[in-house]
């Protein structure tokens, strides 16, 4: 007890000690936090201190060779510099030669800083190969463009700019296909041209930006107008740019991270003082410039496309049905529908808009011919020439809205023809020749063959499923008659909503419909329709394709989740409509839209499109699997009548066709034809099974570098 006793005595006494001492205690404490704050800064402000010197010691500021000197528990270590800059690559687009002198002196002036850089005219490189390996180069591209006749590129520079759009615009590259590359952008132009004032330059930055690139400096604009000119000449702008452009390239080369001389923050780039403005378009994609005057021409922001929502909704569904108010006050007049509707959108999709109704537009599929890079799944299943082919549409309005539409329902849609209508001539004329002035635009293009371009001069083919309802269109007849005459072949595409018209339907090279799903509550689901009977509406169409005596296809596209667990109701389909040929093709991941919920998760693997179809074959005994095009992840069963001899003869003889639609125009009908009249031998390559899995031997498949694995299927 006693012990015990003691034991608390004395720590009592301790704790009273501490206690009475509480002060000094305090005190010591919060001394030796102080002298560790101390310590901890002295050795940071020295670290500082240090890389400064190792930089300034350095010969070339961007030089891998450099050293570092970095405090480590207060030692020295050696380690190796982080290149932030590891070259200049100049790109110009020169008609008179006054931008490559400027890119020629350009480059002298980066030399004199000791880093590598590289002169490049437009017009010998391929973006298409080689831009996007600037992502990860940490070279700086810089862009001298001019604006010639008309606001359009120079010569040399029409096919980068003509890439560089459609990238921008086209969802399979992606919003961030160019995230990484560092830019600036110097413009040459005449203020003289108001109307196209440096437009190139203009467009450049902003598809640059569209596609996640970095603007290391706004864009500048020299003037050849020496009275509007800021510095009195255009020599003068570039020089008084070239002098920050260096100033910034040294910036960077010390690791500086601000990305512009003004306040960039999510797509806006605002230079102080000054009252031009810009947004971007990283997220929509809709385009309308803000034309204000900056303070120093020389040094001007980028007038980037406008939030969708802001630029007036051009991505909402302009749905026909919806206006009863205007109808009513129009008394059902005949609407002008492109140009006050979707005029805008389409020309910044790479759209060629006829008329008031029909649209033509150039199918990547026949750039990627024309590059000897192969064709879409209809050279594989059908012998398409696919740079011969011409997409179009006589008909931009439709009667479904589609929860996989590729266009994101920036299309009108309605049930009957309520627009102005234009003639089948005009549409067509207007069409070949819209299309061959886009064929054009790839002359002396890099890698595109010769023979071929000539051949694509002359379009061969007419695919009618650009967009829209091509059937809709009152002279559907006329035109396609049109297109025989000029010995064009047709495929057109129908959503199976109009079963008269199909019936009515004038002979045509092969005619699809779109199966998109098997039972009424999935149609609904899927293709939304518009019609409240749209199902008696698609199971009479069906009948009316079993009545052809021509090449038919049902179009079946899958839909993880949606639409791929209905096999045998597909098998009774078939059986309805007792299609020639069925095509099934995973669904093409089109990017986000709020017209769909769709996700790449809804998007099926190649093997998974094979296991359906095999499936699917064994259901419907009359068919067997016969082609395959594995890039476009895409299957074709063919009726057992286009295996002749034991060989596939899904091909077309189109000569041969156009002989017979002739023959039968002439009869005044009387005279008909089959499908097996014109059918062609199917080359091994195409089958399914084959090494090649339907690519052209005769072409080569270029896989883009830096991107991953494509199951989209386009």
């Amino acid at each position: 007890l006693d012990v015990s006793m003691d034991t608390w005595n004395n720590f009592y006494a301790c704790l009273v000690s501490l206690w009475l001492h509480r002060f000094y205690i305090y005190s010591a404490v919060a001394f030796g936090i102080s002298i560790w704050i101390v310590i901890q800064f002295t050795t940071t402000k020295t670290k500082k201190k240090v890389t400064e010197h190792g930089e300034k010691s350095n010969g070339n500021p961007a030089s891998s060779e450099g050293i570092e000197d970095k405090l480590v528990n207060g030692y020295a270590t050696l380690q190796a510099k982080e290149v932030y800059v590891a070259g200049v690559k100049i790109f110009y687009g020169s008609q008179t030669g006054t931008a490559k002198r400027f890119a020629k002196g350009l480059a002298e002036a980066v030399i004199s800083l000791n880093l590598p850089v590289e002169v490049i005219s437009m017009g010998d490189y391929d973006p298409d190969d080689c831009l996007s390996e600037e992502t990860t180069s940490r070279n700086i591209c810089v862009f001298l463009v001019a604006t010639y006749t008309d606001g359009q590129p120079t010569e040399s520079a029409a096919w980068f700019c003509k890439w560089l759009e459609e990238a921008a615009n086209d969802f399979r590259f992606g919003k961030t296909y160019l995230k990484g590359l560092r830019y600036a952008v110097f413009g040459l132009g005449n203020s003289v041209y108001v109307d196209h004032y440096n437009t190139v330059g203009r467009n450049i930055d902003r598809w640059l930006w569209m596609l996640s690139a970095s603007r290391i400096m706004t864009r500048a604009e020299g003037d050849c107008n020496v009275a509007q000119s800021k510095h009195g000449s255009i020599e003068a702008d570039f020089d008084a740019w070239r002098a920050k452009f260096l100033s910034r390239l040294q910036a960077l080369c010390r690791g500086e991270k601000k990305p512009c001389s003004g306040k960039c923050k999510k797509g806006k780039c605002k230079s102080p003082g000054k009252q031009s403005k810009e947004s971007s378009d990283h997220e929509h994609g809709a385009s309308e410039y803000e034309n204000t005057e900056a303070e120093e021409l020389f040094e001007t922001s980028s007038e980037e496309e406008a939030d969708a929502e802001e630029a007036g909704g051009t991505n909402s569904v302009i749905d026909v049905e919806d206006l009863g108010d205007i109808m009513s006050h129009m008394k059902k007049a005949k609407v002008l529908l492109l140009h006050c509707l979707i005029n805008f959108f389409y020309l910044f999709s790479g759209y060629k808009l006829i008329g008031s109704h029909s649209g033509v537009k150039l199918c990547r599929w026949t750039k990627s011919m024309l590059r000897g890079r192969g064709g879409c799944y209809k050279h594989t299943f059908y012998g398409i020439e696919s740079h011969r082919c011409m997409e179009a549409t006589p008909s931009l309005a439709c009667a479904n809205k589609c929860v996989f539409c590729w266009r994101h329902h920036t299309n009108p849609v309605g049930t009957e023809w309520r627009w102005k209508m234009d003639q089948p001539e005009m549409i067509l004329q207007e069409a070949i020749e819209n299309h061959q002035n886009m064929i054009k635009q790839f002359k002396g293009v890099s890698g595109v063959k010769a023979d071929r371009f000539e051949e694509a001069m002359t379009a061969k083919h007419c695919a009618l499923s650009l967009v829209g309802e091509p059937i809709m269109y009152p002279e559907i007849n006329r035109f396609v008659k049109l297109l025989h005459q000029h010995s064009i072949s047709s495929f057109l595409v129908t959503n199976a909503q109009f079963p008269d018209e199909i019936r009515n339907l004038e002979p045509v090279t092969q005619l699809y419909v779109s199966v998109d799903a098997s039972t009424k509550e999935s149609l609904k689901r899927i293709d939304r329709p518009l019609f409240k009977d749209f199902w008696q509406r698609f199971l009479d169409s069906l009948k009316a394709l079993s009545e052809k005596q021509q090449r038919t296809v049902y179009r079946l596209t899958l839909v993880k989740a949606w639409n791929v667990d209905e096999l045998k109701a597909y098998a009774d389909l078939i059986s309805l409509g007792k299609p020639d040929f069925i095509e099934v093709k995973g669904v093409t991941y089109c990017g986000e839209s709020s017209a769909s919920n769709l996700t790449m998760a809804n998007v099926p693997w190649h093997e998974e499109v094979v296991r359906f179809v095999q499936e699917l074959a064994d259901l419907i005994p009359d068919y067997e699997i016969a082609c395959e095009h594995e890039h476009s992840n895409c299957l074709l069963i063919a009726h057992k009548k286009f295996k002749i001899n034991g060989e596939w003869c899904t091909w077309i003889n189109y000569d041969r066709f156009q002989e017979l639609v002739q023959e039968h125009e002439r009869s005044g009908g009387s005279k008909t034809f089959t499908a097996a009249d014109y059918a062609a031998r199917t080359p091994l390559w195409a089958l399914f099974g084959s090494r090649e899995r339907g690519f052209d031997p005769l072409d080569v498949r270029y896989q883009r570098k830096n991107k991953a694995r494509d199951i989209s299927g386009c």
